[in-house]
Parts: structure tokens; C-alpha cells; sequence
């Protein structure tokens, strides 16, 4: 049954990566039904769930995994990230808190948290959470964007 489940698992994240959502959705399903534990069944359905603008369930799979596993950063980002969309930021901001307390050298809740932050109207805050990321990550494509993004509005004002 386990080797059933990562052959699904592998094929629904092939069908992700190729914007397949909905078939992709259907293994991690199946998945699910071999495996109702399986958190990186229950993870990347709530990404695929997040994909298809469906945030109610995808914030539900994620509570289920940080059921089973409440420090799973991937978990905790994603979560993050949907109560972000959601304009929950300071709620998002707690989960990237809890990664950063475990991890502070975690770029993506740093940049994640920057981006909250300035939605808050911290834009100089944010632009320290950017420029942490960066410096751990060099290359990473948010943080990039967001620093420079951040800059502009500063320059603006």
C-alpha cells in the first residue's frame, strides 16, 4: 500500500508542476484514502486546494497537518500564506513566527512575514524581513522583488 501511495503522490505532484490542479487534487484523494496521515499528501492538497482559489479547505488541510505535526514549516508557510490572501496578516504573521522561532535562518517566513508586514504599513520593517531573506538566500526571487517593491513605495511617499 505505501509503494501505491508514492507512486500517487509522485504522479499528482508531476500533475502539479504542470498546472493540472483539479487531476492533481484527484491522486492526492487517493492518496488520502491509502494514507488519511500522509502529511505531504494533506500539505500539497492544501497548496493544489490554494492553487484553485479554494482557500476555506485549503486552510482546512493545513489545520489537519499541523494537527499531526504543529512545527511542519511547510504547513505553517502555507497557512501563513492563505490567511495573507485573506488580509489576516497578523494571523499569518504568527505562523511565520512560529518557523522563525525554530528557524530563524528561514528566508521564505522571513520574506513571507515581510510582505505582512508591510501590508500592515510597515514598509521599513518589511524591507528588514526582505533583506534577512536575501541574506540567507541570495537568489530568492520574492524577497527580491518585494525589497525592490518596498523601496519604490518608500521612494514614493
Amino acid at each position: 500500500m505505501i509503494c501505491k501511495a508514492n507512486a500517487l503522490l509522485s504522479s499528482a505532484s508531476e500533475l502539479s508542476e504542470d498546472g493540472k490542479f483539479v487531476e492533481a487534487l484527484k491522486y492526492y484523494n487517493k492518496v488520502l484514502e491509502i494514507e488519511p496521515d500522509n502529511i505531504s499528501a494533506i500539505i500539497n492538497s492544501g497548496v493544489t486546494l490554494q492553487n484553485l482559489g479554494h482557500l476555506s479547505k485549503a486552510t482546512q488541510m493545513y489545520e489537519k497537518a499541523l494537527i499531526l505535526d504543529s512545527k511542519n514549516f511547510d504547513a505553517l508557510i502555507n497557512m501563513g500564506s492563505v490567511l495573507h490572501t485573506l488580509e489576516r496578516y497578523a494571523e499569518a504573521i504568527s505562523h511565520y513566527d512560529i518557523v522563525l522561532k525554530l528557524d530563524k535562518k528561514n528566508a521564505m517566513a522571513l520574506a513571507n512575514k515581510g510582505l505582512s508586514v508591510g501590508e500592515l504599513g510597515d514598509i521599513s520593517l518589511s524591507i528588514e524581513y526582505f533583506k534577512k531573506a536575501l541574506s540567507i538566500d541570495s537568489d530568492y526571487d520574492l524577497a527580491q522583488v518585494s525589497i525592490e517593491n518596498a523601496r519604490k513605495l518608500i521612494d514614493f511617499k
